[in-house]
């Protein structure tokens, strides 16, 4: 019997005339409903004709509801069904990933939207089906923004009759408005209590989150929250945690309390869920995930407590790592999660963070086509016959890095052709409902070791395994198959489904004698081998070497650490199924692997396997050798004796560019020859060569030729005569060569007769002389036109003064020289006018002999 009364005091039931009418003229619908305004349950059932709408009951019509959670998708078709009187599987049913209730009866299906991707793929009209409704668009789900673009290319295209739905629970829905064709946006009003904010930050610092960590301080500041909560307030608890472990961490500090204290995530079990789903007349502390911040109504809240921490997925595409990793909340999530208090009457928010930190919150969350990992999207698209998805309709679109990536990833498994479409393997990849680099483990894998254990460690890597199995997937893989917990339930479950999913033949010679084809098919395979071997292929570039001390490297490049006490820190080699990379750290954390050897390494990573002769400049001099590697891992190295000298060349001309030219043999005259050259390219240009390090090491060819290709290593450098090889720039062709003393001497001879040399290394050229040397001199001495910068000098050769104007100095400046001077120097000459007194080397005495 149908649940009337609980039907008619739905919120959403007064925006359904407006909705129908939206469908019925357009085709196209946006609608806005907050939680629990039941725009999920009666909605659908309406529009299948199996509730009365505007025009009371209708005519039947097959609807199928797309969930982004399999968790949400059950309690949907499980309320529904309720709400007819029946059970699911009848006229409502609902299909997730290992789970199946519909039956001949039903016309209204609920499905993950991972699901209803793999029925497009098979059936791209959706033959039967009049209504799709795309449930939580708001959350920006990749899976939900595929499925939404193929929908809108099967309405273009094959079913203009299609109707399509988009139903969000904010109010910000201009852009799917606009996606679906500037469809109609119907709004229902919830009933909404006030809602009080009290601001419960830590009363210290905490750490703030790097991967998946969460500082375990934060943690307890929660718990201590809840129980003030249920101290200072009535009713349910409603808590909100990023992830699984921080749910069970927060449980572990709540015992004790005369309350009920309930789990609510993805991997929860179904009675669990019904039983929050269901309300008590106890009270109750609820610890959920976002889950709960749309997707789930959870009866009887009055007090939310926020921890302020969601997860979403992350991708370093330099590293080929890509997990979740928590984040902080969004502000519009915060506002969801508030509201959860205010369903059903007045309520309290405790946001354990401040007031000021809270304007600093993003306004949402990232889509995830934005940060996520795009191979499996980019599979869909190729498989759609769209590789670039450049002709979908999507709110946003994909970043060509990481697209560019992601088809790197599907070439190399052999999922896409080299224009991008798919081939017969990506597209049987596609069909088992996996990431392409599981899919990959598990069709390869069941070739290797069989189809029954392939399965079994692919639905290990598909759902990481709960911390306390550890970081050996080997020894992970043993607690799933004697556990008794959920997660091994889920695990056998998922197993059972990828059996079948491998190719018939093949699943079912695997299935009866636990082996594939090939060698390693024996049951005598460890279980490190098998295990191994799939996270290797599943995970090739993530292969690792051991380096010492629980350090590996991977053959992607990035450094990776096991934890203390594992036992996979003595292997020497690994492949690494999961691992983060912490904010702060040089390498990436290991949570995540299996033991490998050489050989599985060099199978699974075949296509990073090279040889290569290798010729550079390393530790000051050159290095040549052969080298044999795997990806960023060096395999085998041996010297070569006869390196190609284009090569040797090129990794001396390196030596130069990094360690400059000082390699070469600079004498004094190559040094004094360098400055003065550079003097005239300075002042004169023209045809004077510039010699600075940069232009020089551009013109190597010119002027160290033939000398640095006969050279070998780096000593061959050091005998290079620097001042010799830099006379081949000089202006030959014009004849300018020749005027070099002219215009920039070496030396230039002083009224005394001396030649004393220029110094060329500053702004202009120096001449240090002795004082008395100058003595009737009244210019100062000029070259190329550049007046010299004179440093008289004492009889002792000690600093005197400096002037760039000798008649100056000495009509002003000689006199206090010539002061200070005389009396130190008495034997030497001082005259009162030295403009007019005779030059000299030497003192009064010889030169009176003289």
């Amino acid at each position: 019997m149908i649940r009337t009364g609980a039907l008619d005091v739905l919120p959403v039931r007064t925006a359904v005339p407006a909705l129908e009418r939206a469908l019925d003229t357009h085709g196209t619908a946006v609608l806005c409903a907050p939680p629990g305004t039941g725009k999920t349950t009666l909605v659908p059932l309406v529009l299948a004709g199996l509730v009365g709408g505007a025009a009371g009951e209708g005519p039947v019509r097959k609807v199928i509801v797309a969930e982004p959670r399999r968790i949400a998708a059950r309690a949907a078709a499980r309320r529904m069904a309720w709400l007819l009187g029946e059970e699911p599987g009848g006229r409502v049913g609902f299909t997730v990933r290992g789970e199946r209730a519909v039956g001949p009866d039903t016309v209204v299906e609920v499905l993950t939207t991972g699901v209803l991707l793999q029925r497009l793929q098979r059936d791209q009209e959706l033959a039967g089906v009049d209504v799709v409704m795309l449930d939580e668009c708001h959350e920006r789900h990749l899976d939900a923004d595929t499925v939404a673009a193929f929908l809108l290319d099967v309405r273009a295209a094959l079913r203009p009759e299609l109707r399509l739905v988009a139903a969000s629970a904010t109010t910000d829905a201009q852009g799917w408005a606009r996606l679906l064709g500037d469809a109609p946006v119907v709004e229902a009003h919830g009933v909404s209590h006030p809602v009080e904010t009290v601001w419960a930050p830590p009363v210290r610092p905490v750490r703030p989150p790097h991967g998946m960590r969460v500082d375990p301080a934060l943690l307890t500041h929660v718990a201590s929250v809840v129980r003030r909560a249920l101290a200072e307030r009535t009713g349910d608890v409603l808590c909100f945690l990023p992830g699984v472990g921080e749910i069970t961490r927060v449980a572990g500090q709540l015992t004790g309390l005369d309350v009920d204290v309930l789990q609510v995530h993805g991997r929860a079990p179904a009675a669990v869920q019904d039983a929050v789903l269901a309300g008590s007349a106890g009270r109750r502390v609820v610890l959920a995930t976002s889950v709960a911040e749309s997707s789930l109504t959870v009866p009887g809240v009055r007090v939310v407590v926020d921890a302020g921490l969601a997860r979403e997925p992350r991708t370093d595409h330099a590293r080929g790592l890509s997990a979740l990793t928590t984040v902080r909340v969004s502000q519009a999530a915060s506002r969801q999660r508030a509201g959860r208090a205010g369903r059903e009457a007045p309520g309290t928010v405790y946001r354990c963070w401040t007031e000021a930190e809270d304007t600093r919150l993003t306004r949402f969350p990232s889509p995830e086509i934005k940060v996520a990992d795009l191979a499996a999207f980019a599979l869909q698209t190729a498989c759609w016959g769209d590789p670039s998805a450049a002709g979908l309709a999507l709110l946003d679109p994909p970043p060509a890095g990481a697209m560019g990536a992601a088809r790197d990833v599907l070439a190399a498994i052999g999922a896409v052709d080299a224009d991008g479409r798919a081939t017969g393997r990506g597209a049987r990849m596609a069909r088992l409902g996996l990431h392409p680099r599981l899919a990959r483990a598990l069709l390869d894998g069941a070739r290797e070791v069989g189809a029954r254990r392939a399965a079994e460690v692919v639905a290990l890597l598909s759902e990481e395994p709960p911390r306390e199995y550890g970081d050996d997937l080997t020894a992970a893989w043993r607690a799933a198959r004697t556990g008794g917990d959920g997660y091994a339930g889920r695990w056998r479950q998922e197993v059972r489904r990828l059996v079948s999913g491998v190719d018939g033949a093949r699943a079912g010679r695997s299935a009866r004698d636990g082996a594939g084809a090939g060698g390693r098919g024996s049951g005598a395979d460890s279980e490190d081998s098998v295990a191994g071997l799939v996270a290797a292929l599943a995970f090739p570039e993530r292969v690792a070497r051991a380096r010492g001390e629980g350090a590996f490297l991977m053959v992607s490049g990035t450094g990776a650490e096991t934890a203390a006490g594992s036992r996979l820190r003595s292997a020497p080699w690994i492949a690494v199924a999961v691992a983060d990379r912490p904010a702060t750290a040089a390498s990436a954390r290991v949570r995540l692997a299996a033991v490998v050897d050489e050989d599985t390494a060099r199978l699974a990573a075949g296509h990073l396997l090279s040889t290569a002769d290798e010729v550079r400049w390393a530790d000051g001099d050159v290095l040549a050798r052969r080298v044999e590697r795997l990806g960023a891992v060096e395999l085998a190295v041996r010297a070569l004796k006869s390196p190609p000298p284009a090569l040797v060349r090129e990794a001396l001309l390196d030596g130069l560019r990094r360690e400059g030219l000082g390699l070469l043999r600079w004498t004094p005259h190559a040094r004094e020859l360098r400055q003065r050259l550079a003097f005239l390219h300075r002042e004169l240009g023209g045809g004077w060569p510039d010699v600075s390090e940069e232009a020089l090491l551009a013109r190597t060819d010119e002027w160290l030729e033939p000398e640095l290709s006969r050279a070998r290593r780096r000593s061959d450098l050091a005998r290079i005569e620097a001042g010799q090889a830099l006379g081949r720039l000089l202006p030959w062709a014009t004849g300018e060569a020749a005027r070099l003393d002219e215009l920039a001497p070496e030396r230039y001879e002083v009224p005394s007769g001396s030649r004393i040399r220029l110094d060329y290394g500053g702004a202009q050229p120096v001449l240090a002389v002795k004082l008395q040397e100058m003595f009737g001199l009244a210019e100062t001495p000029a070259v190329a036109g550049v007046p010299v910068l004179v440093h008289l000098l004492s009889p002792a050769g000690r600093p005197a003064a400096v002037t760039a104007d000798l008649a100056s100095f000495w009509r002003e400046g000689y006199r206090s020289v010539r002061a200070e001077l005389r009396g130190r120097y008495p034997r030497h000459p001082w005259p009162e006018d030295p403009s007019d007194a005779a030059p000299t080397r030497y003192t009064k005495a010889r030169q009176n002999r003289g």
